[in-house]
């Protein structure tokens, strides 16, 4: 039967004191810390006493064959047989625990302690020696075992447990003890064999830093602890790269007063650690120098600071070669030669790694600094040539070639008066790679040489490689002009306007015209003028026709040209080159004509309307409004006038037919 309870609170009156749930939480934690207090169990009697031992070692034992694996029960038994003063027993126990997991150390250090509680030192040395051989890489016992001995004044077990641990080759640390414990008893020949063999072991910096630590300070072997921070560098080579240990080595000699090996160090370090890695030791070298230093080796400092910084940038990106031209132009004003040239050497080993000019135009300029250097500032010409030809052996491989260093070269070998060598150069470069710049330089050469037969055979060589080149052709015209030889040079210009395809046509026919003016042959020049017109009616063209037949007082045939040209502009309806046109026939009129001639131009002359017009995209779209000139010639007024009058008069006759015809038909 279920039964329903209703509770009901008989007094609903508020407590006189409140109570929080905070404090019924922590009531609750306090009573839960607090552990019950177990009765104190009081033995009256020796028969008592053996009933509650046998009663607790059956307990033990029960407890310990249910877990055998559990070391805590066992050691829980043993020490509860220890209190009960049954070392015997206790003894039992703990050797009991220890043929189930002798690898569990608190029962070792439980089974030691005991012993050497009750002074049994045989018992613990034993203990020692098994442990130490069971678990010979727990450092703990190793220590307490040399703590025993030591306490013993028993030296030579100590000498011999520590030569037995070192055998495992222990941490650091264990090393230091044994060293240690060597210096304390004045051996100190034992204790820097102790060192060597430690260094052997852990051949680290900070091992070799200790041993030359301990020379100084425990021996004062100056000598000796030099010979230690020697032995660091030659043996760990590479690994010793580490700051701490120049800044070590560096004040150490510092304080012996031996400044110039110091400067060394730190220079030495500066050179070859990492910038990230040497801030510290900058600061030390700073303060080195200013204490011992002069003003030059201050400068040596900041510019090996610089140094070491460009280092590092050329490390992380060797292919910048600003940072090699910065890091040069450094090696320069410093004036050291040998590190000018190891520089250059090192820096045009970093080839581009891309097969494309645009990449090898930088580093090309440290060949050529490389050689100029050698030539100017070295004075060694023999290297000079030999980076001009290593650079040309390099670029020969390439697709490429640059007519810089060809040119360079040559000219070097000219200011060697080595002609036959410059001419060899430069010969070499026009069938390797023929450039105009090669071409230029070797006609220019051979022109200052006098040598004009040569200039010809490059002139065709040039003409040849670039048929288009207008200013070949206008060079080697030129060549023949100054030698005297017209009518070469006229050959040449008109081999050059029959070309099907020029590079600046209107600069030879310019030069063409030029040519003939001052040769005088006024006809030639009318020719050319016309065959050039034939090619191109472009204004420019016959406003330079009209100067030219100004130039030779032929007035009346320049104004021919300007009205022939003006009745031409206006059939073709080009508006604003005709008003070009009449501002240039004006000008010449108001030089040349009378008031006649400038009026008549005048009254041509265009009025300019300013208007707008639409401007569209791709897509037709109005976008915008730009303005413009629109002009308007007295002679269009003119004729739009009558077009308007003789429309009107078409108008009146049509309408006056039509009326007769339907009077007709009423």
């Amino acid at each position: 039967m279920d039964l329903d309870f209703q509770l009901t609170a008989k007094n609903k009156t508020p407590a006189a004191i409140q109570i929080t749930a905070e404090q019924i939480l922590a009531e609750a934690i306090n009573y839960q810390d607090k552990k019950p207090i177990a009765p104190r169990h009081k033995i009256e009697d020796e028969q008592e006493l053996k009933m509650y031992q046998e009663r607790k070692r059956r307990q033990f034992e029960t407890a310990i064959k249910g877990t055998k694996g559990t070391m805590g029960s066992w050691m829980h038994y043993a020490t509860w047989e220890a209190r009960q003063f049954e070392f015997a027993r206790a003894r039992s126990v703990f050797e009991r625990a220890l043929e189930i997991d002798y690898t569990h150390a608190p029962t070792w250090i439980k089974y030691l302690e005991m012993e050497l509680k009750l002074k049994k030192m045989n018992f613990a040395r034993n203990l020692f020696d098994r442990v130490v051989t069971y678990l010979p890489r727990w450092d703990v016992f190793w220590y307490k075992y040399i703590h025993l001995e030591e306490a013993l004044n028993n030296i030579e077990g100590v000498r011999l447990i520590c030569k037995r641990w070192m055998e495992w080759e222990p941490n650091e640390a264990a090393w230091l003890t044994y060293a240690k414990f060597e210096t304390r008893h004045k051996e100190i020949e034992l204790a820097r064999d102790v060192y060597e063999a430690f260094i052997r072991c852990h051949p680290k910096v900070d091992s070799y830093l200790r041993y030359a630590k301990w020379e100084l300070k425990n021996n004062h072997e100056i000598s000796k602890a030099r010979n230690v921070y020697e032995r660091t560098l030659k043996e760990l080579e590479e690994d010793a790269y580490v700051q701490v240990y120049f800044c070590t080595f560096a004040q150490f000699e510092e304080k012996q007063g031996e400044f110039e090996r110091a400067r060394v160090l730190y220079k030495y370090a500066l050179d070859n650690l990492p910038r990230s890695e040497a801030n510290h030791l900058y600061r030390l070298f700073i303060g080195f120098e200013k204490k011992h230093g002069t003003k030059e080796t201050i400068e040596e400092v900041i510019i090996s600071k610089r140094r070491f910084y460009y280092e590092e940038l050329s490390k992380s990106d060797p292919q910048d070669y600003d940072i090699w031209f910065d890091r040069i132009k450094l090696e320069e004003e410093n004036g050291k030669k040998e590190a000018v040239r190891e520089i250059y050497e090192r820096a045009i080993g970093n080839i581009p790694l891309i097969n494309e000019k645009k990449y090898w135009k930088r580093y090309i300029y440290l060949w050529i600094n490389y050689a100029l250097y050698e030539e100017i500032e070295a004075k060694d010409h023999k290297r000079a040539r030999e980076v001009y030809n290593q650079c040309l052996k390099i670029l020969s491989e390439r697709p490429f070639s640059f007519s810089k260093i060809w040119i360079l070269y040559a000219t070097f070998e000219i200011r060697k008066k080595n002609l036959k060598k410059a001419r060899s150069i430069l010969g070499t470069a026009i069938g390797a790679s023929p450039k105009e710049k090669i071409f230029k330089e070797y006609i220019k050469l051979e022109l200052q040489l006098g040598n004009f037969s040569r200039c010809r055979i490059l002139y065709q060589k040039y003409l040849e490689f670039t048929p288009e080149n207008c200013q070949a052709f206008i060079g080697f015209a030129k060549l023949e002009m100054s030698l005297g030889e017209i009518e070469r040079a006229r050959s040449i210009f008109e081999i050059a306007v029959k070309q099907p395809l020029l590079d600046m046509p209107e600069l030879l026919w310019k030069n063409y015209i030029d040519f003939e003016i001052e040769t005088e042959n006024y006809q030639n020049v009318r020719k050319l003028y016309k065959r050039l017109l034939e090619k191109t009616s472009h204004l420019k063209v016959w406003v330079s026709y009209a100067q030219f037949e100004c130039s030779i007082n032929e007035f009346q045939n320049a104004r021919d040209i300007f009205q022939s040209v003006d009745i031409q502009m206006k059939n073709e309806e080009k508006r604003e080159e005709r008003a070009l046109l009449l501002d240039s026939w004006l000008d010449f009129e108001m030089q040349f004509g009378d008031q006649t001639q400038q009026q008549f131009v005048k009254n041509k002359l265009p009025s300019k309307i300013p208007k707008q017009r639409e401007i569209k995209n791709q897509e037709g779209e109005v976008e915008g409004f730009e303005d413009y000139w629109e002009y308007l010639f007295p002679d269009e007024v003119e004729t739009k006038k009558n077009n308007k009058f003789l429309q009107a008069i078409q108008k009146w006759k049509e309408e006056k037919d039509k009326k007769i015809e339907t009077e007709e038909l009423d």
